[in-house]
């Protein structure tokens, strides 16, 4: 018996092709997990990805929306519905980053991040938890950052979103309890993904100094705390925020 095998998963932010999304994806149909996805847009990446979701045995598929939207979360919430009979876990992990220091950020540049990043969660939280009271269990993760926890200059709209996050799930958690739904936070650190891949190589070994652990995290490091958590392993542990930083937030 899988991990997570009867359960259904609804992971945002899942279409980068090296992503923390793609590979919590992965994990959950590797444990016999249902898998829906929410991407942008359908391409042969995402392609790709429902492929191998496919490969392990399980249904999957990919659905294209723009998380930031109210209406357009909770209408694909209404289909996962629809398609899969039932939803037991929520991943949000849709986000973006528009960095620069504040005295030059401009209000677009805020507005943008908060948007995707915070009220994405939001609206998804919103469309899910009826659905989960009504089974009368569930798991929500929501992925926040290192930086929601400890700030970091030149990222006041990603940390502040970050951070909003935690508050939600934390509050998230206090609400739906009692209706036998869980929420928790992954906090990670530096992770080695096609946007860090981005960086010159002299900040990414001045990142590897700060942490303990000498090396940046994996996508897979971030899905196993997610498995975790959205498995009955977990099944006394809400309100928490994991960081998931090699020992960089200690």
């Amino acid at each position: 018996m899988k991990l997570l095998s009867g359960k259904v998963a609804l992971v945002t932010g899942a279409g980068r092709s090296t992503g923390i999304g793609r590979a919590v994806a992965q994990r959950f149909a590797e444990q016999g997990a249902d898998v829906a996805i929410l991407v942008r847009s359908i391409n042969e990446t995402t392609d790709k990805i429902i492929a191998d979701l496919e490969a392990c045995g399980v249904k999957a598929k990919a659905y294209a929306a723009n998380a930031a939207s109210f209406d357009e979360a909770h209408e694909v919430v209404k289909q996962v519905v629809a398609e899969f009979g039932r939803l037991d876990v929520l991943v949000n992990n849709a986000g973006i980053t528009k960095d620069g220091l504040m005295m030059r950020m401009s209000e677009a540049q805020w507005d943008d991040v908060i948007e995707v990043n915070l009220k994405s969660a939001f609206n998804f939280v919103h469309a899910v938890t009826p659905v989960m009271a009504r089974q009368r269990g569930g798991s929500i993760i929501n992925m926040s950052s290192v930086v929601g926890v400890s700030g970091n200059a030149g990222q006041c709209n990603y940390a502040a979103s970050k951070a909003g996050m935690i508050g939600l799930t934390k509050s998230i958690a206090k609400e739906m309890g009692p209706r036998g739904i869980r929420a928790n936070a992954i906090a990670p650190g530096f992770i080695v993904t096609d946007m860090t891949a981005q960086l010159s190589d002299e900040v990414r070994e001045a990142w590897s100094q700060q942490i303990p652990m000498r090396r940046g995290g994996t996508p897979e490091d971030v899905a196993d705390v997610a498995l975790f958590l959205a498995s009955d392993l977990s099944g006394y542990v809400t309100g928490q925020v994991i960081n998931c930083c090699g020992g960089m937030n200690c």
